[in-house]
C-alpha cells in the first residue's frame, strides 16, 4: 500500500486529528519536548502506534532534515468527488463557499491556498488533474495541516465543474484585472459563492474566464500591479467572510 508521510510539529497534529487514517507515528530516539509530548497523547488516545527512530531515519522517511523529529505515516490523501461535495454541501443546509484553482503548479502556493481555505470556512477546494499540483507532505506543510480538514477534489474538466456549480446555485467569480473585471469590495458577494484562482503565470485560461459569472479585480494602490495567487485568495476569500458576516448581524 502506498504510504504518506507528514512531517513538523503542526502537520502532524492535524494530521493525527484529521479525516484520513494514520498508520504510525514516528519520533526521534534522543527524547522530545512538550510539543511532540502532546502528539504522543493524541496518538496514544487514536490508537496510532508510536516507534522511536534514529535522526537519519526520520531524515529519509521526510526526505528533509527539518522534520523537528516527528514523522507521521498516512494512508494516501482522499480526495472528494464533486458529486459528494456538492451532496455534503446541500445535506449541511450551509451558504456554500467553494475555491475553485486553475491550474496552481507550485505546492507552496497550494498549501498556502488550502491554508487560506480553511480558515474562511471554504466546504471544498477544486483542482485540475492535468496543469496543476496535487497535495503533497510538502503542501501539507506549507497549508500547517489545515489541508487534513479540507475536501479537495481533482476535476477532469473544470469547465463541466462550474456548469455543475451553477446548475446548483452557485455564483461564480473569477479573480482577474482588465478592464472586464469589477472592484472585488464593491461586488455583492452574498449567496452561494464559488471563486475561480488562475495559475501562477498565465492567470486564469480564456474558457473559464468565459464561464465566470464575473470577474473581480483587488484594487492596487501601491507601486506593483498583482498579487500573487495564495494572497490574492486569502482577499477574495475573506471579502466573501465579511460580506457574510455583515449581511449576518443586519439579520438578526
Amino acid at each position: 500500500m502506498k504510504v504518506d508521510y507528514l512531517y513538523g510539529i503542526h502537520p502532524v497534529r492535524e494530521g493525527l486529528r484529521g479525516k484520513r487514517q494514520p498508520l504510525e507515528l514516528f519520533v526521534d530516539e534522543k527524547g522530545a519536548g512538550p510539543r511532540v509530548e502532546e502528539l504522543l497523547v493524541i496518538a496514544r488516545e487514536r490508537g496510532v502506534p508510536v516507534r522511536q527512530r534514529q535522526r537519519q531515519d526520520l531524515d529519509r522517511m521526510a526526505d528533509q532534515t527539518h522534520h523537528q523529529g516527528v514523522v507521521l505515516s498516512m494512508e494516501p490523501f482522499p480526495y472528494t468527488e464533486i458529486e459528494d461535495l456538492l451532496a455534503e454541501w446541500q445535506d449541511s443546509g450551509k451558504t456554500g463557499l467553494f475555491l475553485l484553482l486553475d491550474g496552481i503548479t507550485d505546492p507552496h502556493n497550494l498549501g498556502a491556498i488550502l491554508r487560506n481555505a480553511d480558515a474562511a470556512g471554504c466546504q471544498g477546494v477544486v483542482i485540475t488533474k492535468d496543469r496543476r499540483c496535487g497535495v503533497t507532505n510538502v503542501v501539507d506543510r506549507v497549508s500547517a495541516g489545515a489541508v487534513e480538514h479540507l475536501a479537495v477534489c481533482q476535476v477532469t474538466n473544470l469547465a463541466r465543474t462550474m456548469e455543475m456549480l451553477k446548475k446548483s446555485g452557485f455564483w461564480i467569480y473569477g479573480l482577474a484585472a482588465g478592464e472586464k473585471a469589477q472592484p472585488l469590495f464593491s461586488t455583492n458577494l452574498s449567496g452561494n459563492i464559488a471563486l475561480v484562482i488562475g495559475s501562477e503565470g498565465e492567470g486564469l485560461r480564456h474558457r473559464t474566464r468565459e464561464l465566470c459569472d464575473g470577474l473581480l479585480e483587488i484594487p492596487m494602490i501601491g507601486k506593483v500591479d498583482s498579487l500573487n495567487a495564495a494572497s490574492a485568495s486569502a482577499v477574495a476569500l475573506f471579502e466573501v467572510v465579511r460580506q457574510g458576516l455583515e449581511s449576518a448581524k443586519q439579520n438578526k
